[in-house]
């Protein structure tokens, strides 16, 4: 699982880093901190965050191999 955060449209409301402390945190009252590359322990979680964040500034790449089908993964 790959996390991004458009950092420039985060305004720091830290949804979040309340669902998903593991991954986010607030540095300060507006910096955000965020792991790239969570523990899949963790997909819940971050896609709960994703889903809360009320800009919309938090992108999930849900997208492994084994999600691909076969003939797709080989091209």
């Amino acid at each position: 699982m790959r996390v991004v955060v458009d950092l420039s449209r985060c305004q720091g409301y830290a949804q979040c880093a309340f669902l998903a402390p593991e991954a986010f945190r607030m540095h300060g009252e507006e910096a955000l901190m965020y792991h790239p590359s969570p523990d899949d322990a963790r997909r819940e979680q971050v896609l709960r965050a994703a889903a809360a964040c009320p800009v919309q500034a938090i992108l999930v790449d849900r997208l492994e191999d084994r999600d691909v089908p076969a003939e797709a993964a080989q091209s």
